[in-house]
């Protein structure tokens, strides 16, 4: 079965560079990433990255539709999964309230700290690929 995600990394740009907002899931792996979903019926990958954002940070922003990232892979479970990520800077005035049932913890990291923290080699990746066009 194939199961189609998206998302999107959200950064904000600081004196001290880029900071990257990953989230700590709070399923069984507790694994470290970015807000992403399954895109619902009806839905395209861009409304299922805003709505992704706002249901686990509750942060309203546009994601730019100009640059994304993706990736393919087999879960334990037998099923493929298909990601697309997006980028969106979101200004430092603005807080997060985490969505509790889903996101266990959020943290700001520059990139460095933010690639080794990422659970996935995959997600590693993408952030190599995002960091790199956001340097641009």
């Amino acid at each position: 079965m194939l199961e189609i995600t998206s998302g999107a990394v959200v950064y904000q740009k600081t004196a001290e560079g880029i900071k990257y907002l990953l989230l700590q899931s709070t399923n069984k792996g507790q694994f470290w990433g970015f807000p992403k979903g399954h895109v619902e019926s009806g839905e395209t990958l861009l409304e299922t990255a805003e709505r992704e954002i706002l249901e686990e940070t509750q942060l309203s922003l546009t994601v730019n539709p100009k640059f994304s990232v993706y990736t393919e892979y087999d879960l334990p479970n037998g099923n493929r999964k298909q990601m697309t990520l997006y980028t969106t800077k979101v200004s430092s005035d603005q807080s997060i309230k985490l969505q509790a049932e889903e996101i266990k913890n959020a943290v700001w990291l520059g990139y460095s700290a933010a690639r080794e923290k990422l659970t996935y080699d995959n997600l590693k990746q993408l952030l190599d690929q995002i960091n790199e066009e956001l340097q641009n």
